[in-house]
């Protein structure tokens, strides 16, 4: 009888351990990246009473905990550095303090007073830094990067321009492009045609420094019968031509190729010599000035971009993810952290969409995958074994008595 006491005790203790794990389910309802647990049940070993197929057993234990990896529930936010992740694959959290690794499903970001990009504690998530070439660095912290955007000299420019052939020699027709020096001042570049007996002159007059072509020695556009430019008869023949300034900042003039030719040298039909206005439908250069940061986007791929004022937009960055060949086997850290373990294998760090890990849902949180009612159904059987299991306990306790009574 003493047996089934102990019997009914282990059973106790067990039931509470589950109704602690339940517990623990149903209070992380609401918590981003939660995983459930279920209690592992096993048998205590066996008094054997002479014979092998007599074996008596002395209760329950708690053999382990299973967790449930499978994901939550993906909720839109407004947050751009809110992350959840599609399928496999953890984010890598760094602390700075002692260089202590985690991970986690809990993608709760935001940038902190020195720019980088942290969760919650502070600590700071991992992934590859991106070069002003499109270069990618190695694994670090994700810095937001700095809130002017460098400009950009322009070189190249086209026009869709259209040469009246109607005029008279001696008309002219002026058109304005802006373009943008090393500082990104801008200059702007009036473009003078003058009719003459053959086709065109052209010269430019910027607004600060000198350009060349000048009008003591302008260049020329020269059509064919069809309107058609003639790139043998121009001047200069059978090239592109090039816009110096020159008398800007030191270091700081500028030269810019009006493209108007194809790859083989013939024109591209930017420029005609239609009967008609003398007007310009189009225009294109590459440069810019600088701009400030307006904000940033991320994509499914995980890379970071700044959006700039100045409608530049630049990747500064992709966050990385780990894959482990049991997500069962971490460690809880608490605060939505794991530790790997011998139990989990090594992390395989990759970018997201790749190698297996899931593709990154911006502006989104994973909820707690934990199913309510689910956990108050075993919430109900756990509290009607406990009920069993003290009534194993309170019937051996009067068997004993009446044992006990037998000698009175």
């Amino acid at each position: 009888m003493i047996g089934s006491l102990y019997s009914g005790i282990s059973g106790l203790k067990a039931q509470t351990s589950a109704m602690a794990v339940i517990g623990d389910n149903i209070s992380n309802v609401n918590t981003t990246g939660f995983k459930t647990s279920r209690v592992q049940f096993a048998n205590v070993f066996n008094a054997t009473l002479g014979q092998s197929k007599m074996q008596i057993g002395r209760g329950v234990t708690m053999n382990g905990l299973a967790a449930n990896w499978n994901a939550g529930t993906v909720e839109t936010t407004n947050t751009v550095t809110d992350l959840a992740i599609n399928g496999q694959g953890m984010y890598i959290l760094r602390n700075p303090s002692n260089n202590g690794q985690y991970y986690t499903r809990a993608g709760q970001f935001e940038f902190d007073a020195s720019n980088m990009l942290v969760n919650a504690d502070g600590l700071q998530v991992q992934g590859y830094n991106i070069d002003a070439a499109g270069n990618i660095g190695a694994l670090g912290g994700i810095r937001l990067p700095n809130g002017i955007s460098t400009p950009l000299a322009s070189t190249d420019l086209t026009m869709d321009l259209n040469l009246d052939s109607g005029t008279v020699v001696g008309d002219t027709y002026d058109t304005t492009v802006s373009v943008y020096d090393s500082l990104g001042n801008s200059v702007e570049l009036n473009f003078n045609y003058t009719r003459t007996a053959t086709g065109w002159d052209w010269h430019v007059v910027p607004s600060t420094g000198v350009a060349t072509p000048t009008s003591a020695t302008p260049n020329s556009l020269v059509f064919d019968g069809g309107g058609n430019l003639v790139p043998a008869s121009c001047v200069p023949a059978s090239a592109n031509s090039t816009i110096t300034v020159t008398g800007l900042a030191p270091a700081n003039n500028l030269s810019v190729a009006w493209n108007y030719l194809d790859a083989l040298g013939a024109s591209d039909g930017s420029i005609t010599g239609f009967s008609g206005a003398s007007v310009k439908t189009a225009q294109t250069q590459n440069g810019y000035p600088s701009g400030m940061l307006q904000g940033i986007s991320v994509d499914g791929d995980g890379v970071f971009t700044a959006l700039y004022s100045n409608g530049t937009m630049s990747p500064f960055a992709q966050i990385a993810l780990a894959d482990f060949a049991s997500y069962s086997g971490l460690s809880k850290q608490g605060s939505n952290l794991f530790t790997s373990s011998l139990a989990s294998g090594q992390p395989v760090v990759s970018m997201p969409n790749t190698a297996g890990v899931g593709a990154i849902a911006p502006s989104s949180l994973e909820m707690s995958n934990v199913d309510l009612a689910q956990e108050f159904v075993a919430l109900i059987t756990t509290q009607r074994a406990f009920q069993a299991n003290s009534k194993v306990i309170t019937t051996s306790d009067e068997v004993l008595s009446e044992l006990i009574n037998i000698k009175r």
